[in-house]
């Protein structure tokens, strides 16, 4: 089982910045995939951006040149940076982890999630 714990969400004005963290209950080195995934009120939670054990990244769209994912190994936690902030960006942020076991196959865990509001 891997716990999952966000922080650093808040508000901010158009234009600004947040940086958010994830802390897992484990090494992330054990962890196949993680990544962080928004939902705003009234639609699906979408996928943000994603890192690999291998530190291979992928961003939606969206969001391409502007937020950065990145890992600490050794503090096990994984990270979002979010520069030019727009007020679409609004959302609750869901940090996610990825395991692939031959007992169980793959597995899903999520965080609690942190709000992220963005003023215009």
């Amino acid at each position: 089982q891997v716990q999952l714990v966000e922080s650093g969400g808040g508000l901010v004005q158009a234009g600004g910045s947040l940086r958010l963290s994830c802390a897992a209950s484990e090494t992330i080195l054990r962890i196949n995939g993680m990544g962080w995934y928004r939902q705003a009120p009234g639609k699906q939670r979408e996928l943000v951006a994603t890192i690999t054990a291998g530190g291979s990244t992928n961003y939606a769209d969206s969001v391409k040149g502007r937020f950065t994912i990145s890992r600490d190994n050794a503090k096990n936690s994984v990270y979002l940076q979010m520069n030019s902030l727009k007020p679409e960006d609004t959302a609750v942020y869901y940090c996610n982890a990825k395991t692939y076991d031959w007992r169980t196959g793959w597995n899903d865990y999520w965080g609690q999630g942190t709000q992220v509001t963005v003023s215009s």
